[in-house]
């Protein structure tokens, strides 16, 4: 009786071992309908979602989904209002906006009236999710975009009228803004996992990419 019992029981206890994980389904194949999953919403998420409110922060939690391929949207959050208008964005993982909304208040804002003697009035960016691969690299893989964890940053507006634009603008002959691209390229470097600027390669020559990915990779 043992002995027949012996692989189920190795069954059941590998079901364990490798199950569990429900924030992380498995993957389905790419160009499949996207599917809302039905997950628990994790206590990193929770205490990001509470840190959001206590910021002021006006947001929307946006349901798990996957959308084949490995792409998929956990854990995430539509910004509606974070002080500063932001163009482009979607889908981010909470995680994500929270360092984004940080690095705009106590970094970019601050950088702006300090070195260039105007207020940031607007924050332009590239997009946040996107279901696709990394560009620039050799090496085929999903982009951070694929899982909301990315936002391409491409210009600020300022309250005099001036738009100071990656593409434009990394490499100006004015020292100010020099000064105002170092700054907040530092700052993003301590924030972000990965930072990607026009010095990195000239897939990113208009916008700096940032991404929650605790990688320490900073260019």
């Amino acid at each position: 009786m043992m002995k027949r019992l012996a692989p189920l029981l190795g069954l059941l206890l590998a079901g364990c071992a490798f199950g569990g994980r429900e924030s992380v389904p498995p993957t389905r194949p790419s160009g499949a309908p996207p599917v809302t999953l039905n997950l628990p919403t994790s206590r990193e998420t929770q205490a990001c979602y509470a840190d959001l409110s206590r910021e002021g922060v006006r947001y929307s939690p946006l349901p798990d989904r996957d959308y084949g391929g490995g792409c998929q949207v956990i854990g995430a959050v539509q910004l509606l209002d974070i002080g500063v208008p932001v163009t482009g964005i979607k889908a981010m993982r909470c995680g994500l906006a929270e360092q984004f909304i940080g690095w705009t208040r106590n970094a970019v804002a601050p950088a702006a009236f300090q070195m260039l003697g105007s207020q940031l009035v607007r924050v332009e960016t590239m997009g946040t999710y996107a279901c696709r691969n990394t560009v620039g690299t050799a090496v085929e893989r999903l982009s951070g975009h694929a899982l909301a964890n990315a936002v391409d940053v491409s210009a600020f507006i300022l309250a005099d009228g001036r738009r100071i634009s990656v593409k434009d603008s990394w490499r100006s002959d004015d020292a100010d803004v020099q000064r105002f691209w170092k700054t907040i390229h530092a700052s993003a470097c301590k924030r972000f996992g990965t930072v990607l600027s026009p010095d990195y390669n000239a897939a990113h020559y208009d916008h700096l990419h940032l991404e929650d990915d605790r990688k320490n990779f900073c260019r």
